[in-house]
């Protein structure tokens, strides 16, 4: 039985993976399933994949088409549906988040594992509010002060999840070349590499600091995040993220082309018990430019 948790878009993925697998345990195929809902064979695909919302009535006919019939799995399914066409915690925050962000922030709150690779910028998570201040300030050159207040807002209120009752791990390999550029400049930047040290002591969070000295690696063409999820009903994600919208990879060809990247840049950088060391080196260069 479907179970809650995480946002609308994770509930979506959950209830539609689980009616494919009830639809392929009876052996059903999606033509019959769109007859019974009287909708296309493309509606099917689309629910079954979490990109739409669920009408109580096609749930209600597509578990009848597949054999449930007891009313209390019935319900739950039913009430789960009505709590993935409710909107995400972010709601408040919906005239700043693209569809494909908003996508992004609900699984991110649904994840038992992130890893990340940054190459540019201090991870999200792990950002302090004045080094998110410049870095906004940088990309939405046309923001005002009242939009680049809330952009940090939403920041600050996705980093909850670190510290909140069952916390996701993030295990994040940052480019020195990342830790080095002044964003905010000298004091900003110091605060922040402070945060750091801080943030590789917790027992959830493994940091590593990929050095120049790597040289070429495999993840030189750009930032990624993989999302790892407790229910076994979910693939892993690869998230993409360009200007102006994302991808979401969750082949397994895929994933496990950028779980092997990951792998790779993980073995080459700085091993996780000399971050607070190297951030520290860092550090003190950087007070004494």
């Amino acid at each position: 039985m479907v179970q809650p948790g995480g946002g609308p878009t994770v509930r979506r993925v959950m209830i539609g993976a689980q009616l494919r697998r009830l639809r392929n345990a009876n052996a059903i195929s999606r033509e019959q399933a769109a007859e019974a809902i009287r909708a296309s064979e493309w509606k099917i695909h689309r629910l079954e994949n979490g990109q739409v919302s669920f009408k109580e009535r096609d749930i209600v006919d597509l578990l009848r088409l597949y054999g449930i019939s007891d009313p209390g799995e019935v319900a739950g399914f039913v009430i789960l549906a009505r709590e993935a066409n409710q909107p995400g915690w972010w709601h408040q925050y919906n005239d700043l988040l693209p569809q494909w962000f908003k996508t992004y922030v609900d699984l991110e709150s649904a994840a038992v594992l992130i890893r990340s690779y940054e190459a540019q910028f201090v991870p999200g998570l792990l950002q302090t509010e004045e080094y998110m201040r410049a870095v906004i300030h940088g990309a939405h050159l046309e923001e005002s002060s009242e939009g680049v207040e809330r952009r940090i807002a939403l920041r600050l209120a996705r980093q909850v999840l670190l510290t909140r009752k069952r916390a996701p791990r993030l295990w994040a390999v940052v480019d020195e070349g990342a830790l080095r550029r002044p964003v905010g400049g000298p004091d900003v930047l110091r605060v922040q590499l402070e945060r750091l040290i801080e943030a590789a002591e917790l027992p959830n969070v493994t940091l590593q600091v990929l050095p120049f000295a790597a040289g070429a690696h495999p993840a030189m063409i750009g930032a990624f995040s993989v999302l790892r999820f407790g229910d076994q009903e979910l693939p892993d994600v690869v998230y993409l993220e360009h200007l102006t919208s994302a991808i979401y990879l969750n082949k397994e060809d895929d994933v496990d082309q950028y779980l092997h990247v990951m792998e790779t840049i993980c073995v080459r950088a700085a091993a996780p018990g000399r971050t607070v060391d190297l951030l520290s080196r860092i550090l003190k260069e950087n007070e004494g430019s």
